[in-house]
């Protein structure tokens, strides 16, 4: 199983060519991933790279989600894949991100790339410096996610 962890800086040169950084080249190597898929998130102005092997499982879940009888779900699917490319990182473990994923996502020259368990995000630099939530918002989510309950007030009469 592949799980990419991590914030690594990068730069893109003149042709939109950036090196994948070598912790997430090593995973892919040893997991035989040789080919990569490429996309915008859905839901943030980033790229996401998917080993070949987990975009495939992702389409499939997906698919197996929609009715391809149903025209509103059969333009989800179509859009869901025909917004993705295939990369394959040269020898020096470089792949070019193409124009139009450059300008949807505002990545200039400086980005950084992200691990998010079995994929990897790349952002412009600039907005994966931003906070992603603030630190009450994520830990008010994770409680609710985690189920925790809230530490009892330290106020007096609460002993």
């Amino acid at each position: 199983m592949i799980q990419f962890l991590g914030n690594i800086e990068a730069r893109t040169d003149a042709k939109g060519r950036v090196f994948i950084p070598s912790c997430f080249r090593k995973q892919l190597q040893a997991a035989s991933e040789a080919r990569l898929i490429l996309r915008k998130d859905v839901f943030q102005d980033c790229l996401v790279l998917y080993p070949e092997s987990i975009w495939f499982e992702t389409q499939n879940q997906l698919r197996s989600r929609l009715n391809k009888w149903n025209a509103k779900q059969q333009a989800i699917f179509r859009q869901f894949v025909s917004d993705a490319e295939i990369v394959i990182p040269d020898g020096n473990g470089r792949i070019l991100l193409p124009k139009r994923y450059l300008l949807m996502t505002g990545i200039q020259n400086e980005v950084r790339f992200i691990g998010m368990d079995n994929t990897i995000e790349i952002w412009a630099k600039e907005r994966a410096e931003q906070p992603f939530m603030t630190p009450q918002e994520f830990s008010e989510a994770l409680q609710d996610i985690l189920g925790g309950n809230p530490p009892e007030s330290e106020e007096p009469g609460n002993e």
